[in-house]
């Protein structure tokens, strides 16, 4: 199967990029991620909670290796971050999967105000039934951990806003830098979450195990994000988006879109007597690079149901895969806008803005985990 082909070839090159020198080589374990692996290992045993940050995506592949030295206790929560990207219906399921393991955990989406409410007011009850067993501290120290770009400091800062309690702190609290490449948060810095009793957070930086033995964690790693782009290509994980899609149903939500060119011809739901090479100038002039407008998403959407559902080959099948996929990108680099005469270098471009739309959920949402014992 060509998703299987692709998770190895890119889970090889993340091997070989994993074996390179950090800081001469490009490899991704380099001194700034050993020291910030030892420096938390050092204050786990010190912070009354630990919250282990996943991706919702990937809820077993971004596991964080350091804390299996830690037995699962009330003192660890599995925070799967992202839930938003996620497919929603399954993150219930993985919930009631982590609890037959022990493990606590929860579901969060950083940029929601309501949700974040919620698992502030989840944290303020583990903190609550903490005090009940230890009283020697007023003071509650929470520490964030996990791998790169699973949203330690996106969910840091939100927790951070909701949680300040008067005017006069606002001033003085400051935020933790949010950045969309992995390995930006190079410190440990702490910020005050709520008063009464008092309670910090670590936030840390993103640290991967210095060598991942399995390449489908290494693709999955990849495609989420959590492992640099120019390790393994975007041209290579933007194909293994595609054999994501097209073997799943998602592209099937997009089937209203697919309406005849005469048909789409609208601005503000009304007709317009242009030609398509006049819109094409017009939709230019509004949006000159922004290819994340709606009518681009529209666009990228209804060109990848009528790639998919006009296939007349066999996905499970390797090579047609393979010829499936070629199709899209062609037809991509058009509903991009990329000009033709850029060459090999059109095909990096629709690889790189097809992976921005899918890591921004405007591609649908994906759970790319199975639960184990479970099959797609």
């Amino acid at each position: 199967m060509a998703t299987a082909t692709l998770a190895r070839q890119i889970g090889d090159a993340v091997k070989r990029a994993a074996r390179k020198n950090g800081s001469s080589g490009g490899g991704w374990y380099g001194p700034h991620m050993a020291a910030a692996s030892r420096a938390i290992a050092e204050r786990i045993p010190l912070v009354d909670l630990v919250l282990e940050v996943r991706d919702a995506r990937i809820p077993l592949s971004s596991e964080y290796e350091q804390l299996k030295n830690y037995p699962s206790s009330p003192r660890r929560i599995i925070v799967m971050n992202k839930m938003d990207l996620a497919n929603r219906s399954q993150i219930k399921e993985w919930i009631r999967y982590f609890e037959q393991q022990n493990c606590i955990s929860y579901g969060v989406n950083s940029h929601n105000k309501e949700n974040i409410k919620q698992f502030l007011n989840f944290l303020q009850a583990q903190v609550r039934e903490l005090k009940k067993i230890d009283h020697s501290s007023y003071t509650t120290t929470i520490m964030l951990v996990g791998i790169p770009n699973v949203g330690k400091s996106a969910l840091v800062n939100s927790l951070h806003q909701i949680g300040r309690i008067s005017a006069a702190e606002k001033g003085k609290l400051k935020h933790a830098i949010v950045s969309p490449h992995p390995g930006e948060t190079k410190n440990i810095s702490s910020l005050k979450i709520g008063s009464h009793p008092n309670i910090y957070v670590l936030d840390t930086p993103g640290v991967l195990p210095p060598k991942i033995l399995d390449t489908e964690v290494c693709s999955k790693l990849a495609l989420t994000g959590s492992i640099r782009d120019c390790l393994v290509g975007e041209r290579k994980i933007a194909q293994y988006f595609l054999a994501i899609l097209n073997l799943s149903d998602e592209y099937k939500k997009w089937a209203k879109l697919a309406l005849n060119e005469n048909d789409r011809i609208f601005v503000n739901d009304k007709p317009e007597c242009l030609s398509s090479s006049e819109l094409d100038m017009k939709q230019k002039r509004q949006y000159p690079t922004d290819h994340t407008q709606d009518f681009i998403v529209h666009d990228i959407r209804r060109t990848l149901f009528e790639t998919i559902s006009s296939f007349d080959g066999n996905v499970e099948d390797e090579k047609d895969m393979c010829r499936l996929m070629e199709t899209q990108f062609t037809a991509l680099r058009e509903a991009f806008r990329i000009p033709m005469e850029l060459g090999e270098e059109a095909q990096d471009k629709v690889a790189a803005k097809l992976l921005n739309l899918y890591r921004t959920g405007r591609l649908g949402h994906y759970t790319i985990d199975l639960i184990p014992g479970h099959t797609r």
